[in-house]
């Protein structure tokens, strides 16, 4: 179900008093802007808070004005989730909401007391690249491409059938999902599985974007992934079955310093574990399908995978 947050905030912006109005406004939608902040911002308790929201009311949104005459972005999210509910077959009832965020991840993934949510942040997909927003300069026409993506990681851990750690997790911790749990509790195999997977789904639920676009890249980045894929693989192999924060945020996150990705003597591009992954899962989904694929256990994606290369060095 599509929940459109960005009249709520545009509203906020045309308050006198922006400041009252911005709390009014996360009081209105609680718990989603509550498990947003604490997964991808800050505790919305926490010092930092206060600054962060100051900066965004401030903010200069030209970019956002312009993208909102020129497109119908709501359009667009309810017309991907569409698309990819029909590829992924999504079993489980899931909001996605069209946001104005705080210049943090251009899209994410929740579960909220068991029911999954995704969310859209248009500050990223204005096309033009904000600094007062940290928005990303994305072109709205990849809103798509996010939708299929982060609604893939909803199917893998709330479905009934499906057979990752996550969904265990998140069952264990009330049914919320959280990053930094997750991220600590969870391989680093299954976490980079599960980024493999959600590019895969984005293809299949919105083809026909150049393929550096499925994995957040700029071309140069995607071609030299390919590149150093060899390498990566070796690197990556001792430490796929281990479990800690710091791997999570090696492999998938952006924003490491080059002495936290640095690895087998090299520096691991950012997000390298996007690639990876999406070669890890190639084989089960060439044989299952995506949608079947998302609901696998990451064992089958290992035996998949290591019977393709015996049949290809055969």
């Amino acid at each position: 179900m599509l929940i459109n947050l960005v009249p709520d905030f545009l509203a906020v912006l045309r308050s006198a008093d922006r400041v009252t109005a911005f709390h009014r406004y996360i009081e209105s939608h609680q718990p989603f802007l509550t498990a947003y902040w604490h997964n991808y911002v800050v505790d919305l308790d926490s010092p930092p808070a206060a600054e962060i929201i100051e900066a965004v009311l401030r903010a200069d949104r030209s970019d956002l004005a312009a993208v909102l005459e020129a497109k119908d972005p709501a359009q667009l999210v309810a017309d991907a989730i569409s698309a990819s509910e029909d590829v992924l077959k999504v079993d489980r009832a899931t909001d996605c909401y069209l946001m104005i965020g705080m210049g943090a991840a251009n899209a994410g993934e929740l579960v909220i007391q068991g029911r999954g949510a995704v969310f859209i942040s248009l500050e990223h997909f204005t096309g033009r690249a904000n600094p007062e927003t940290f928005g990303l300069g994305l072109s709205p026409d990849l809103i798509p491409l996010w939708v299929g993506h982060e609604l893939a990681h909803t199917v893998r851990y709330t479905s009934p059938a499906s057979a990752s750690a996550f969904k265990r997790r998140i069952e264990e911790n009330g049914g919320n999902y959280d990053f930094w749990l997750t991220g600590s509790r969870i391989t680093l195999r299954e976490l980079i599985v599960n980024e493999g997977l959600a590019v895969h789904a984005a293809k299949a639920a919105a083809p026909g974007f150049d393929a550096h676009h499925y994995f957040g890249y700029s071309r140069r980045q995607y071609h030299r992934l390919r590149e150093l894929e060899a390498f990566l693989r070796r690197a990556v192999e001792p430490e796929l079955d281990r479990t800690a924060l710091g791997l999570r945020l090696r492999y998938l996150s952006d924003g490491m310093s080059p002495a936290a990705r640095l690895v087998a003597g090299r520096v691991l591009p950012e997000r390298s574990g996007y690639y990876l992954g999406y070669r890890m899962t190639e084989a089960l989904v060439e044989e299952r399908g995506i949608a079947a694929a998302l609901r696998a256990s990451v064992e089958e994606f290992r035996v998949a995978e290591d019977l393709a290369r015996r049949i290809q060095t055969a």
